[in-house]
């Protein structure tokens, strides 16, 4: 492909996402360190859509992002990557009760908010729910499970057909800013762009400190999930899937096929590692949900752990700062990398390019700028 425009480090669905978008007018190469593409966070989400999850930008980002999924479908010529899951908020004693509240009132007003059921009418959505466990409830109704290998693979198709290049086990090394350029060293030699956007997850900060540019403070937070097996006739049969959560996101589980998924809603700091779940945390989700649920929740078919980064107001970092120009950080994006990527990667695209923010996205991306954190 020749020099490239700009470099996107990580393979992952925010490399993957903003290096599709770039490549619509741009040479774009695509690094990832691991042998495969999307093996850490990407690959380990619980990947469901929930309009109104999430402080307000990355609320207007999610909710942006429900059309384009469909859109996105169409143009890379991949099967539908939404399927409808209701999402129930709930709280199940007085703390609760006022966390459903607090959610209802903080996202009134906005488009596919929550709405307020009551006990019944929560257990009737997810019938394995215990009768009378739930004492207020919210619903999310334009919710939905993402396929995100399905979403991840046609970005990265998508890339493909537009000219870009991806690389696997390309591990950076070093970059170094050489007057308009950034050369940025990997194992069998060296490239150089204008442009280079950090999207390295959980190793953001690693690159960047590499590139010689002050990090953003990013903390990556372990996420335990399982899967409990449950007999196909304990499951009702028919009707939409459903998803519950407690209000305060101490639990969550979700029917799968043969189980539920099932988590403790934990956020342990950890280094940039590949994660592995702990067996306490494990039974923490198993004590949780199984207090709630009428089917048995003991064993466990597998479990699994990922990590969700955070810098400390919660948002995603996107941009460059001024005295770094051309690094630009794509990062932060906690539990909602999958949920709203079809918007941020657009959204971090005109960042990097200096074009406008796409009119469906109603948010000003001056409030991910590196520069708010100091």
């Amino acid at each position: 492909m020749g020099s490239p425009d700009v470099v996107v480090i990580g393979g992952g669905i925010a490399g993957a996402s903003v290096a599709f978008e770039l490549a619509a007018d741009r040479r774009v190469l695509l690094l990832e360190g691991e042998s495969a593409l999307a093996t850490h966070s990407t690959a380990r989400s619980a990947a469901t859509y929930i309009p109104g999850h999430g402080p307000a930008p990355v609320r207007a980002l999610v909710a942006a992002s429900g059309p384009r999924f469909a859109a996105l479908a169409a143009e890379l010529d991949t099967s539908p990557l939404l399927t409808p899951n209701t999402v129930v908020w709930a709280g199940f004693d007085g703390a609760g009760e006022r966390g459903v509240t607090a959610l209802l009132a903080e996202r009134e007003g906005e488009p596919l908010a929550p709405e307020r059921v009551d006990p019944d009418a929560a257990q009737s959505i997810c019938p394995l729910l215990r009768p009378g466990v739930v004492r207020a409830a919210a619903v999310t109704s334009a919710s939905a499970d993402v396929d995100a290998a399905g979403l991840h693979a046609a970005y990265v198709r998508g890339l493909r057909r537009r000219g870009g290049e991806v690389r696997s086990g390309a591990r950076v090394g070093s970059l170094e800013r050489r007057g308009t350029t950034w050369r940025v060293d990997v194992p069998d030699g060296h490239v150089e762009a204008p442009d280079v956007v950090d999207a390295a997850g959980a190793w953001a900060d690693v690159v960047a400190q590499a590139a010689g540019v002050d990090p953003i403070g990013l903390v990556p937070l372990r996420r335990t999930a399982a899967i409990v097996p449950v007999a196909d006739e304990a499951v009702p049969a028919g009707g939409r899937r459903s998803m519950v959560i407690e209000v305060g996101e101490s639990f969550y589980f979700k029917s799968e096929p043969g189980g539920l998924l099932v988590s403790p809603g934990d956020e342990t700091p950890s280094p940039p590692c590949d994660a592995r779940p702990d067996e306490l945390d494990v039974a923490l989700a198993l004590e949780r949900v199984a207090a709630v649920v009428t089917v048995p929740v003991r064993s466990v078919r597998t479990a699994w752990a990922g990590l969700r980064s955070f810098v400390g107001d919660r948002l995603p970092v996107v941009g460059a700062r001024p005295e770094h120009p051309g690094f630009h950080f794509l990062a932060g994006q906690g539990g909602s990398g999958i949920e709203s990527a079809p918007a941020l990667g657009a959204l971090a695209a005109a960042v990097v390019t200096g074009a406008p923010v796409p009119a469906d996205i109603e948010v000003d991306p001056r409030v991910f700028s590196p520069t708010r954190l100091g």
